[in-house]
């Protein structure tokens, strides 16, 4: 299924499968909004910029957004939830533990010269 997100850092919407939590394009946070993919996509061009003008509004924003509550009886999530010392929000832990897969990443095609 398909779901409406925006980032942002990025200030941009997604249309993303599922209920995803971290931004694909800058690994930040990402917002899950209410508004069904149907509605979002009979939006012309100019609805779809003022709704994204909108959502860069941060108490507009919290008016938008949705939360998916199922995750939370996840095996992921509760393994996750276990190595949470810091106790951050899982929207901060994941995209911390992609930020860190990045670099990583990063590090190791160095080594390698890819």
């Amino acid at each position: 299924m398909m779901y409406i997100h925006y980032c942002k850092n990025c200030n941009r919407i997604f249309m993303l499968n599922g209920h995803k939590m971290i931004c694909p394009k800058c690994t930040d946070p990402l917002t899950e909004l209410q508004i069904s993919y149907l509605d979002y996509v009979d939006l012309d061009m100019e609805q779809r910029q003022a709704f994204k003008d909108t959502c860069a509004d941060d108490e507009k924003l919290r008016q938008l957004k949705t939360s998916y509550r199922m995750y939370k009886y996840s095996k992921w999530y509760k393994k996750l939830q276990s190595q949470n010392t810091s106790d951050l929000p899982i929207t901060s832990l994941l995209s911390e533990i992609a930020k860190q897969n990045m670099d990583a990443n990063l590090n190791q095609s160095e080594k390698t010269g890819s």
